[in-house]
């Protein structure tokens, strides 16, 4: 016969799922990069499998697509006001620019000492290889129907109106940007500083600012908030089966060099 436990009747101990969000925010969700796509399984998971007394976020990102950040973003804002749970953010090394935009989905915000948080800007680079081309005699012979089509050509001579118009892009995200912000930290923001420049913030500092809500670790604060004998569910994105068998080299190494910088940029 199955046992079977004395007290069928006995409460569970209470139950918080944790979600990684570990990685670049990319559309294209290559290596070890954070999709919409592919997280939405996983957050859906997290707020609605065993009714969960929270969801905390594990942060570690440096940032990357702005829609995709977005998406996610307002995902976990939907069900965290849907199902009436609450969302606890936990930044690891980094959680800047995008990374930053997901950790203010949250309701509050928790660092470590030496986390980087902020940079709430919009960057884009690029290289010009016209002086290069013509250097090794090679001819760009490029036919649009448009005159913009072509705009930030590399292998040209940068236009002043080209970059004028990509200003003017980077600006109107650059609102969605500060207006999410706002919206989500509310007056715990300062108003005698200028939060919104592409500046990092370490640690005390982010708390100061009121970019985020304090010091501290995800197991201590969950157990000191929800009691010590909570249970964690731990979720994180993995890469498909067939991705992970038969990796694509070219794919992978341009997504590699894109993470690599963007981690660079906090030193990381």
């Amino acid at each position: 016969m199955p046992f079977r436990a004395p007290f069928p009747f006995t409460p569970r101990p209470p139950r918080v799922s944790v979600l990684r969000l570990q990685g670049v925010i990319s559309a294209g969700g290559g290596r070890g990069a954070l999709s919409h796509a592919g997280l939405s399984p996983l957050i859906e998971r997290a707020f609605r499998k065993g009714r969960p007394k929270a969801v905390a976020l594990q942060i570690n990102s440096p940032g990357g697509s702005p829609v995709q950040s977005a998406l996610i973003g307002g995902h976990i804002r939907r069900l965290a006001d849907e199902l009436d749970i609450p969302v606890h953010a936990f930044v690891e090394d980094v959680a800047a620019s995008g990374g930053y935009w997901l950790a203010a989905a949250a309701d509050d915000i928790h660092v470590d000492p030496s986390s980087i948080t902020g940079s709430i800007g919009v960057i884009s680079a690029g290289f010009g290889f016209h002086e290069l081309i013509a250097r090794y005699g090679i001819e760009r012979r490029v036919h649009t129907a448009g005159e913009d089509k072509s705009l930030l050509d590399p292998f040209r001579p940068e236009r002043d109106e080209d970059v004028t118009r990509l200003k003017a892009i980077q600006a109107r995200i650059h609102d969605s940007f500060i207006e999410h912000v706002r919206t989500r930290r509310g007056d715990r923001l300062v108003t005698d500083r200028d939060l919104f420049t592409g500046d990092v913030f370490i640690g005390q500092e982010a708390v100061e600012a009121g970019l985020v809500d304090g010091i501290g670790h995800l197991v201590p604060i969950m157990r000191a908030r929800y009691g010590d004998d909570l249970r964690f569910s731990r979720l994180a994105p993995r890469r498909p089966f067939l991705q992970r068998l038969m990796p694509s080299v070219l794919d992978d190494a341009a997504a590699a060099l894109e993470s690599r910088a963007l981690w660079a940029r906090y030193g990381l």
